[in-house]
C-alpha cells in the first residue's frame, strides 16, 4: 500500500528536482525521482553492509583460500 510523505524543500533544491523532472528531465515525476534515489541509497547500504561484514570477517581470521579472481576463473 503507497502511502504520501510531504517534503519541504529549499526553493535551490526544488529548482533542481524540477530539472531532473517533467518534460525535459530523465523522470516523469518528482515522486519518479524521489522514489529512484531512495531505492540507490537502499542499495548501496546493502553494499556497506556486505562490505563491513567482509572487514568482519578478516579481522576474525574467517577468509578463503582462494581471491575472488580465483573463484571468478573456476566459473569460466
Amino acid at each position: 500500500m503507497a502511502s504520501s510523505l510531504n517534503l519541504s524543500l529549499t526553493d535551490e533544491l526544488r529548482e533542481y528536482v524540477d530539472s531532473r523532472t517533467g518534460d525535459q528531465g530523465v523522470y516523469s515525476t518528482p515522486s519518479e525521482y524521489l522514489r529512484d534515489l531512495i531505492r540507490r541509497d537502499m542499495e548501496s547500504q546493502g553494499v556497506v553492509a556486505h562490505v563491513l561484514a567482509g572487514i568482519g570477517d578478516i579481522e576474525h581470521g574467517r577468509f578463503a583460500e582462494q581471491s575472488i579472481l580465483d573463484i571468478d576463473n573456476d566459473d569460466r
